[in-house]
């Protein structure tokens, strides 16, 4: 407890940015039907069943906040979600989100940010509670699967080796120490630094090591039309009741 206040709690954000391309989808990726819900309210609703997390936040664009109002208050409404517009890159969302909540972060009531993609639907709260649980041990939790299919090729694309067993495939939710997370997009944003994840701006502005743990198989990204039917193939067998 600090100064008498409960125990600082760890923030739920949830990116709902992209603009589904690569899926050919006339709409944002984020809002696609999976199972009688959007991919973002089961990544918003996979948050919330984690007992650890409180405030909750989906970072939607600003062109879609009719439908993103609509998801919060049709598809989570057994939770407050509070909704931040997003910027041009995924970097300016998250320190959007970051700003939302800096007060709450300087007050000691946010611990720790879970930073999580819509388009990850079948994340579980174990997962979720897991990246939380290191993040407070460490600074930082990334959840990674072995990238055991993977070969090493030169420029003339000839295969040199296939027994990479250092290289893992990162996953979402991320968790990360709140406060240095904070500072370190804030010092980034000055800097004109542009990572290439949540991680490196860590690394080059903050002294905290990111730490990996094993992510889960059915924590698939929907990047394509089949993975859309394969998560619910998935979520059949589990008879729709992940969490």
């Amino acid at each position: 407890m600090r100064n008498g206040l409960t125990r600082a709690r760890a923030a739920g954000v949830v990116l709902a940015g992209g603009s589904g391309a690569r899926f050919r989808a006339e709409q944002n990726k984020a809002y696609l039907p999976l199972a009688g819900r959007s991919l973002a309210s089961w990544s918003l609703r996979s948050l919330a069943a984690t007992p650890d997390i409180g405030a909750l936040v989906l970072v939607a664009r600003q062109e879609d906040h009719r439908t993103a109002r609509w998801i919060v208050e049709r598809e989570v409404d057994d939770r407050e979600v509070e909704v931040v517009w997003g910027g041009a890159t995924r970097q300016e969302s998250e320190l959007n989100a970051l700003r939302h909540l800096a007060g709450r972060i300087d007050a000691g009531e946010i611990d720790v940010v879970v930073i999580h993609d819509a388009a990850r639907p079948l994340a579980s709260p174990t997962l979720t509670a897991g990246v939380i649980h290191l993040a407070r041990e460490h600074g930082g939790a990334i959840p990674c699967v072995p990238g055991e299919d993977l070969v090493e090729v030169d420029g003339d694309g000839a295969v040199t080796g296939t027994h990479l067993r250092r290289l893992v495939r990162a996953q979402t939710p991320q968790a990360f120490a709140a406060e240095p997370l904070l500072t370190s997009y804030e010092a980034a944003a000055r800097a004109g630094f542009v990572g290439t994840d949540t991680s490196s701006c860590l690394e080059r502005f903050s002294t905290v090591k990111v730490h990996w743990l094993m992510g889960e198989a059915v924590n698939l990204k929907i990047t394509y039309p089949q993975d859309l039917f394969l998560a619910e193939q998935i979520l059949a067998t589990a008879e729709y009741d992940l969490f």
